[in-house]
């Protein structure tokens, strides 16, 4: 689960980490207000969306004006303007795509006098299954743009969790920035007080770009963008009072109340699989023979005929899905249940594209007798390479 840059900072600040004062404004007639609480004379008026590259973006919307979705107000008149520009209009970035996201939230923000900008982060290393910090000197800029011209610049290590953070670990961060004296001290501090925060509220991400010195000599946190461990979120309800669901896919949000795993991606074929394995080699299949997956959707090995139908109503729900493949492997998940459950939504919702089953492993004569008998126009499927074949062939002949 991801929240907002305002949001994040104010759990960082719960922790002690230095960040700006700032207030939240979803109304543009308190954008004026929200200013006059700040110290000033220099504000920062952020767009709040779950994309990056903001500053870099362009509304849609020429009203809004060309200033990207972070802007520099040198008055409170000049915040006030940019909120009543800003809000509702459409921000398209290099995440969002072309369609781009409405911006119903606005950060009002302290200015700062930039004297150096760093990268920091931490996330999840999954081939370790430790926290890794990531640090850069390259700060405001794409991490990936940097890793890919100038890898040599980011300095990367892990915590071990039989120890936790150690007094090196914040020695490592300051001298990976270049910082010395106090503020290699500061850095030590903060490098402790963003792990604490890791930790406690357990995140996966947690992004500080950038990470900067001021002219008087003091590290701040500019930006902040955080992401949860959803299948921690039952440990903080405080957090998930947080969650903004105007940032996320309606289809995605409906597979979280029948506990599916599901991902909306920009292809035709939609995919019912079971098992993460087996739903990437089904996506990989599917690129392979030209076409592209419209979504991952693991059903889980213990799915019911009700989880399957509404797995089958969320792809079938996306306009831009041409045709349906069901790949089932049933090991604890039974051939007949998924049988049944494409039956239901079938006669609930209509079939308008062409599906194709792959059906193997526990009952899947039953399941297969199922499908055969009930009237339904789809076509049968031996293995993962027939299935694909014949899916692709089928939306490029309707």
């Amino acid at each position: 689960m991801n929240i907002h840059e305002y949001q994040a900072k104010a759990v960082l600040r719960d922790f002690g980490a230095p960040v700006a004062d700032g207030v939240a404004v979803l109304r543009a007639e308190d954008a004026r207000a929200a200013a006059e609480k700040l110290p000033g004379p220099v504000y920062v008026v952020k767009a709040q969306i779950h994309a990056g590259g903001r500053g870099k973006g362009k509304f849609k919307e020429a009203s809004a004006g060309d200033k990207g979705g972070v802007r520099i107000a040198k008055s409170i008149d000049e915040a006030e303007a940019f909120a009543k520009q800003m809000l509702g209009a459409t921000l398209v970035t290099l995440q969002t795509g072309e369609a781009g996201k409405q911006v119903n939230r606005l950060y009002i923000e302290d200015g700062a006098d930039i004297d150096k900008e760093f990268y920091l982060s931490m996330l999840i290393d999954r081939a370790t299954s430790r926290i890794a910090y990531v640090v850069s000197t390259e700060g405001g800029m794409d991490i990936e743009k940097v890793a890919h011209d100038t890898p040599e610049k980011i300095v990367t290590f892990s915590v071990d969790p039989a120890t936790g953070l150690m007094p090196h670990h914040g020695r490592q961060v300051a001298a990976a920035l270049g910082l010395t004296g106090d503020l290699a001290k500061q850095a030590g501090a903060l490098t402790e007080k963003l792990y604490a925060a890791f930790v406690a509220k357990d995140m996966e991400l947690l992004e500080i770009n950038p990470l900067i010195v001021t002219k008087d000599g003091r590290l701040r946190c500019l930006d902040a963008k955080v992401s949860f461990e959803n299948n921690a979120l039952y440990r903080h309800p405080d957090m998930v009072e947080l969650r903004d669901k105007s940032e996320e896919d309606e289809k995605e949000i409906e597979a979280s109340k029948y506990d599916l795993a599901y991902i909306s991606l920009p292809g035709n074929i939609g995919c019912m699989v079971n098992g993460a394995g087996l739903a990437m080699a089904t996506m990989d299949i599917i690129k392979l023979y030209g076409e592209f997956p419209a979504n991952f959707l693991d059903v889980g090995g213990g799915a019911t005929t009700e989880k399957v139908t509404a797995a089958f109503k969320i792809i079938t729900a996306d306009p831009n899905v041409k045709g349906i493949l069901v790949n089932i492997f049933g090991g604890i998940m039974r051939c007949d249940t998924i049988a049944e459950g494409v039956i239901a939504a079938v006669k609930e919702v209509g079939l308008k594209v062409p599906l194709v089953v792959r059906l193997e492993g526990t009952n899947v004569d039953l399941g297969k007798k199922i499908i055969n008998e009930s009237g339904l126009n789809v076509i049968p499927a031996d293995d993962l390479d027939d299935a694909a074949q014949k899916i692709v062939a089928a939306i490029r002949k309707a």
